[in-house]
């Protein structure tokens, strides 16, 4: 999608702070982080939030969530917290499916 920030940083065509790449996703930290860790991470197509998950692109969220996991150990977080809003009432100011993972303080309900 020609518009879409986060579509712009996955290909490089805005700088970010990567954290992590493959083929499938990008990950990098957040510009006004929440915790003290606060990254997210996207995939590279473009997919507009977690209601647009289909049999077809399912298996890059399967793909997140191992990247997740591997990047949680290697930046040896014991506990951390994964996010992703739906919708701007839930709070999504970027309509491109991301994962925010935070972690360094306690977590609260609702986060903040």
């Amino acid at each position: 999608m020609s518009d879409c920030l986060f579509c712009k940083i996955a290909a490089g065509e805005i700088p970010s702070s990567k954290v992590y790449e493959d083929e499938l996703c990008y990950a990098f930290y957040d510009i006004a982080p929440q915790a003290p860790t606060h990254f997210l991470v996207i995939p590279k197509t473009h997919i507009g939030s977690v209601s647009e998950i289909a049999p077809e692109n399912s298996g890059v969220v399967a793909h997140i969530f191992e990247v997740i996991a591997k990047l949680a150990k290697e930046l040896n977080l014991e506990s951390y917290r994964v996010v992703s809003n739906i919708g701007e009432q839930a709070g999504q100011s970027v309509f491109h499916l991301h994962f925010h993972v935070l972690s360094g303080r306690d977590m609260t309900w609702p986060p903040g």
